[in-house]
């Protein structure tokens, strides 16, 4: 072949030279994106907050109102698109509040929203608009996050996973198990890709169960580091909020976003000189590097598939370089802990939620007394109601719970929560430990009609030792069983180690890959973002 004259070689040449431009664009499927991998379509100007609020809304309407009726979702905002456009238009302008610009959250329906009905999933709260936003919620808002909808609850985030209101949630991976709760209707939104990021509440395991159960990522934050201002109580020893999302990287980025003193909540001075406002800043993929990790075997030995996947993650962090340590909690704090649980929980409910109905509008119940007597009258299906004896059950035993003086709850709430912590804090330091783990959920996701009847928010598993000591964990995907249902591996930490416990959990995120979409929840057509 004629060698091509330089004229035309010169002109090759240029066209060659602008195809890198379109080898390095990158097509990522809407239901593998990260909220990072949305600000880069964002930037390069191939994805607006509007066409990508549609996509979620169209899963929703594929998945949860259609298809396997997950009936994950309470409300939708009616103002979501509005919302949408109208923040699109600020980028447009050169204004870009953040990293959540244009970003669809769904929010467990205990969060107060001034703009949408917040009922902690009850019928007995239908309808109730609370005068303002909670503190997370306006923080949120401000840096452009775009509230998609509020979800189902275990009715006022306690009893069995289903509500009075919401009715009962359905596991995307398998509908015939359960989501867990009691942030049951968030674990499923995320997991079934109807926003990249979900808030859920944590007083006993409410955040982690469902990250679990649902094979998503979940963190219960140590106690004061997020105003729990806002939020209908459930025990405010131990409450928190906190984020959930499917990788570490964005429950990482979002926690950041939440933090601040808030004046409404006291307990968020303990985070003073403790919180940050960006923790993705410590996600690094060797974090597992010379780590020492202790394994609480205590929670091991319920399902051998659950175990299996606990001991295959263990040899991954071995393999990136950890120090893998058995530790032992005290017979006295195994044994304990759920009466210590219970101590405390019944009675600050019943406190608690008075406290909080009396701020709402005419014409919704006064007090936890008002709320056990209507829920007496409602016994059968009506008018978008569903029966809830388990919620009914915990009216009565939180009802007959003693004082808030009382010198077992006294005794509880001074000496033996302050035990807890200096005895963790010491297990921790004397095994020189960044982190201990355990599974989860010791079990499988159990069958829908294996759940009981009352619930207590007190399972086997070890999550409520975080409550009881005010301490992080964090949740990560680990495995499938051989049914493919989600096990997940929790990182748990010392007061304010946020920034430890996401590192090594990003770390185990990426050797592992663990995450995988619902079977009943696959793609649709044109769910690609593109930059």
């Amino acid at each position: 072949m004629p060698a091509l004259p330089l004229l035309r070689r010169g002109l090759l040449a240029a066209a060659l030279a602008s195809l890198p431009l379109l080898a390095h664009s990158t097509d990522v499927p809407l239901t593998q994106a990260s909220i990072e991998d949305l600000n880069k379509a964002f930037a390069a100007g191939t994805l607006s907050a509007e066409s990508l609020l549609k996509m979620y809304l169209q899963r929703i309407a594929a998945y949860d109102q259609a298809g396997p009726r997950l009936n994950a979702v309470i409300t939708l905002n009616p103002k979501a698109l509005e919302t949408a456009r109208a923040l699109d238009a600020e980028r447009k302008a050169g204004k870009v509040r953040g990293p959540l610009h244009g970003v669809p959250v769904v929010l467990k329906d205990n969060f107060d929203t001034a703009d949408l009905p917040t009922s902690g999933g009850s019928f007995l709260l239908k309808n109730s608009l609370p005068p303002d936003d909670a503190f997370v919620v306006k923080k949120l808002r401000a840096a452009g996050a775009i509230i998609l909808a509020k979800v189902n609850l275990s009715e006022f985030a306690s009893g069995s996973p289903m509500s009075s209101l919401g009715g009962q949630s359905l596991n995307p991976h398998d509908l015939e198990r359960t989501p867990s709760g009691s942030s049951g209707g968030t674990g499923v939104a995320i997991a079934a890709d109807y926003a990249p990021l979900g808030l859920g509440t944590d007083t006993g395991g409410s955040i982690r169960g469902p990250s679990t159960s649902n094979g998503i990522v979940g963190l219960k934050p140590t106690h004061g580091l997020l105003s729990r201002d806002g939020i209908i109580p459930l025990a405010l020893s131990f409450d928190t909020g906190g984020p959930m999302a499917r990788s570490v990287y964005d429950v990482a980025l979002a926690l950041g976003t939440m933090t601040g003193i808030d004046p409404a909540d006291p307990a968020t001075q303990k985070s003073k000189s403790r919180l940050e406002s960006d923790y993705t800043r410590y996600l690094k993929a060797d974090a597992l590097k010379g780590a020492r990790i202790g394994v609480a075997r205590d929670f091991m030995g319920a399902d051998p598939e659950v175990d299996w996947i606990i001991e295959a993650s263990l040899s991954a962090m071995k393999a990136a370089g950890a120090t893998i340590i058995d530790v032992k909690y005290p017979k006295w704090l195994l044994d304990g802990k759920g009466e210590f649980y219970n101590v405390l929980r019944r009675p600050e409910f019943r406190e608690q939620v008075t406290t909080y109905l009396g701020t709402l509008k005419p014409g919704f119940p006064r007090s936890h007394a008002e709320l056990m007597a209507a829920s007496e009258k409602l016994v059968s299906p009506r008018d978008g109601f569903v029966p809830n004896q388990g919620r009914w059950t915990l009216f009565k035993q939180e009802a007959k719970a003693p004082a808030l003086d009382d010198p077992e709850v006294v005794a509880v709430r001074e000496h033996a929560l302050p035990l807890i912590r200096d005895t963790l804090q010491g297990l921790m330091a004397r095994e020189k430990l960044d982190a201990i783990v355990y599974p989860t959920s010791p079990r499988r996701p159990a069958r829908l009609n294996e759940e009981p009847g009352s619930g207590a928010g007190v399972t086997a598993s070890a999550t409520n030792i975080a409550n009881l000591s005010g301490f992080p964990d964090l949740i990560v995907p680990a495995g499938f069983t051989s049914g493919g249902l989600p096990v997940g591996i929790s990182f748990f930490g010392t007061a304010f180690s946020e920034p430890k416990l996401l590192a090594l959990g990003y770390a185990f995120e990426q050797k592992t890959r663990a995450m995988r979409l619902p079977k009943s929840t696959p793609p649709l057509e044109g769910e690609v973002i593109h930059y």
